[in-house]
Formats: structure tokens, sequence, C-alpha cells
């Protein structure tokens, strides 16, 4: 059994105006805290970063199994990408946003083990706050119940055949997914749901940078 990490970090980040996976925290950009969160695990034997060149180049002192794959027009053409990158030995992959830089070892590992008893977990969160559905002028028609409900996180992780045949409908169809789980429903996967207990926020805009507790 091997274990590796794809690092999806390929997106332009309009959103915030500026590269967002440059933002320091400690001295670091916050990709670099990404990847490491995985390259210093000894348990994981690869992780592929999926990002232009000079993204990479901040990682160069992350050690000789983090490596580089192009990303793709489609985040799901980026995750294809890494995993073509993955050595023959690897069993189980995690995929995890290269804007999430506060996610815990101890995260990690707990849906790594999800993963290889079940072959599919992901990282994620119970809602807890109060839910309301809105008409098309923003006015509240009904409440929603937030039972049995979850905010999807990373890292999500699979065996490497289920996610390859995930991917495989995937580029067969039209269909448009968001994150792997999604893939993975298009082959009739369930996914096991590990619950956060940590902070493991993904930076989108400016007001996440400054809310950032590290």
């Amino acid at each position: 059994m091997s274990w590796a990490a794809i690092i999806v970090a390929s997106g332009s980040s309009r959103r915030m105006g500026f590269d967002k996976l440059s933002a320091q925290i400690d001295g670091k950009p916050i990709l670099w805290h990404s990847t490491r969160a995985f390259s210093s695990l000894e348990e994981i034997s690869q992780v592929v970063v999926v990002t232009p060149l000079e993204r990479f180049e901040w990682l160069h002192d992350l050690g000789k199994k983090v490596e580089r794959a192009d990303g793709g027009r489609e985040r799901a053409d980026s995750v294809a990408a890494g995993l073509a990158t993955l050595a023959s030995d690897i069993t189980h992959v995690a995929i995890h946003d290269g804007a999430r830089p506060c996610v815990s070892k101890d995260a990690i590992l707990k849906t790594f083990y999800e993963a290889v008893e079940l072959g599919a977990a992901s990282l994620a969160r119970k809602v807890t706050e109060t839910l309301k559905r809105a008409d098309s002028s923003d006015m509240t028609t009904d409440s929603v119940s937030r039972d049995h409900l979850w905010i999807m996180e990373t890292p999500q992780i699979f065996s490497v055949k289920l996610i390859q045949e995930a991917y495989k409908k995937v580029r067969q169809g039209d269909d448009q997914v968001t994150d792997e789980v999604s893939a993975l429903q298009l082959i009739g996967q369930r996914t096991k749901l590990v619950e956060n207990t940590t902070p493991n926020p993904k930076i989108t805009i400016q007001a996440d940078l400054e809310n950032l507790n590290f």
C-alpha cells in the first residue's frame, strides 16, 4: 500500500485581484503550507502539485517527493493531469485544494485510514447554522432542515482504481463536477464523510486572509 497527494493549484485567483496562493503566512506562500501538510507526512510517498512553473518554484525546499504537473482548463482536467502523474505503485490518493493551507496532519491521516477501509472518504464539517430558502428577490420562503447536511472540504481521498474509473466517466459525459465526491457519485460510489473539528478554510476572498488564524 502506497499513498500520494495531488494539490490542485492551477486557478487564476481572479476573485482576489491577485494571486491568492502567493499570500504569505509566516513568511511562506499559502501554496507552500498546503503542500507541506502532505509532503511532511512519511506515510505519503509522492506529492503532485498541479500548478504553473512559477508557482512551483515557491516549493523548492519541500523535497524530492514533490513534483509538478500542468493544469487544465477545468478542475477535472487538472485532477486528471495529476492522476496521470502518479507512480504505478500508488494505491490511494488524496486530492486537496491548494488554497486550504490550514489542514491538519491528524485530519489527513484520519481521512486516509477511512479511505483505505472503504475506498472513498472526504473531510467535511456538519452544517450547524440555521438555513433558509429564498425566492428570486432574496425574500425568505421556508426553512431548510440541517439534519444530515455537510459542508465539503478537502482532502478527498480515494483508492486510485476508483478515482480513475470515476474520471473516465467524467470524460465520457457532459457532467461538470466541482469536487471528486461528485465524480464518484457518477459511478454509484458513496463516500464516507469524516468530520473535521479543526479550521480548514478555503482562501477565496481578501476577508478569508484577514480572518485566518494560523
